[in-house]
């Protein structure tokens, strides 16, 4: 098997975007924390953060986990507490890139986005950047609500292209576009 980049995801609830462009701080909603820590366990994710600074939301996501981690849950359903053992709550992006603990110009961070950016990486680009690294790991950040701020996107070395249907339809949930985006770069083709 070719030589991958390791993979790390950030939900990013702050800053984001409301529908009418305001940056806002998104509220963390249970589903987004158990689909997307076991969608990052099988497809070998090495890390999963949740990024919001309000200590009203991580007391939210702390509570979620503790079920899951020390809980009854974690008890009944050892597969989901093991999902739940990758996830961290940070403050930040920064925050995150200090926890990954490699220097920054060794993580290739990535945007996602609904939106259509100028000069985009196409998916064929960035699974070469993914299996050809050039960064010793690969941070993605995927936005809730409306989208990543553009304070986001700038700190990012490129935001790939958005994910298209055959229709004109695109309004994926972060959850389903976190499983697309992850089969699309690691998953295994079987014929």
């Amino acid at each position: 098997m070719t030589k991958r980049a390791e993979i790390y995801l950030a939900l990013v609830h702050y800053p984001v975007l409301n529908r009418q462009g305001d940056k806002i701080c998104s509220a963390i909603t249970n589903l987004d924390i158990h689909d997307i820590a076991r969608t990052c366990t099988t497809f070998g994710v090495e890390g999963f953060f949740i990024v919001t600074p309000s200590q009203e939301q991580k007391a939210l996501a702390q509570r979620v986990m503790k079920h899951w981690l020390t809980g009854a849950g974690g008890r009944f359903n050892p597969d989901r507490k093991r999902a739940f053992e990758q996830v961290t709550i940070v403050d930040s992006v920064a925050e995150a890139i200090e926890l990954i603990g490699h220097p920054r110009d060794q993580i290739g961070m990535f945007a996602t986005s609904a939106r259509k950016i100028d000069e985009c990486i196409s998916w064929e680009r960035f699974e070469k950047i993914v299996y050809k690294p050039e960064f010793e790991c690969i941070l993605l950040l995927f936005g809730t609500a409306s989208g990543l701020h553009e304070e986001c996107l700038h700190e990012c070395d490129g935001v790939i292209c958005p994910i298209y249907g055959p229709t004109d339809y695109n309004h994926l949930s972060v959850r389903s576009a976190v499983a697309i985006t992850l089969d699309r770069i690691t998953g295994i083709r079987r014929q």
